[in-house]
């Protein structure tokens, strides 16, 4: 297996109902598995809610951690970072904590460009993972469009 690739999506323009849909449809379009991690339950009460229908011609199947059967899920929404449905991607939201990345293939760090704070822990986690030997990479969004950042 492949050493885990770290991309930090820095959202300016779209806020996150809009983003992450996009992301899990790309993400299961390669014939990925998804967990996606929050450490706030309301964050994650409110996407199961809107993945089911963000699209009148689409929706993501996806599951709470806590609903039965959630480790044969395509897309589960989880408070913590155990992955229960042998995720090859890995989506950080709201500042989760980078936990060990052994196993996923990719994990996408989303945060809010134009909040301080959220850039703030997107740097830290950045530091964090600049001594780990894993591959790096900054996409910004501008006029609605994803731009890699040297």
């Amino acid at each position: 297996m492949t050493a885990c690739e770290v991309w930090f999506y820095q959202m300016e323009d779209d806020r996150l109902d809009k983003v992450l849909p996009s992301l899990l449809e790309k993400t299961l379009a390669r014939g990925w598995k998804a967990l996606v991690c929050s450490p706030m339950a309301k964050r994650l009460e409110e996407l199961d809610d809107h993945l089911w229908m963000y699209r009148k011609e689409a929706f993501l199947p996806h599951a709470l951690s806590t609903a039965p059967g959630a480790e044969n899920q395509t897309v589960l929404l989880s408070g913590s970072p155990d992955n229960l449905n042998r995720a090859d991607a890995l989506f950080l939201l709201d500042g989760a904590d980078l936990p060990e990345l052994e196993g996923y293939a990719r994990c996408i760090i989303l945060f809010n460009g134009r909040a301080e704070d959220s850039r703030n822990r997107a740097r830290q986690q950045w530091a964090q993972l600049k001594t780990s030997g894993l591959s790096r990479s900054h996409w910004t969004q501008t006029g609605g469009r994803w731009e890699k950042q040297a």
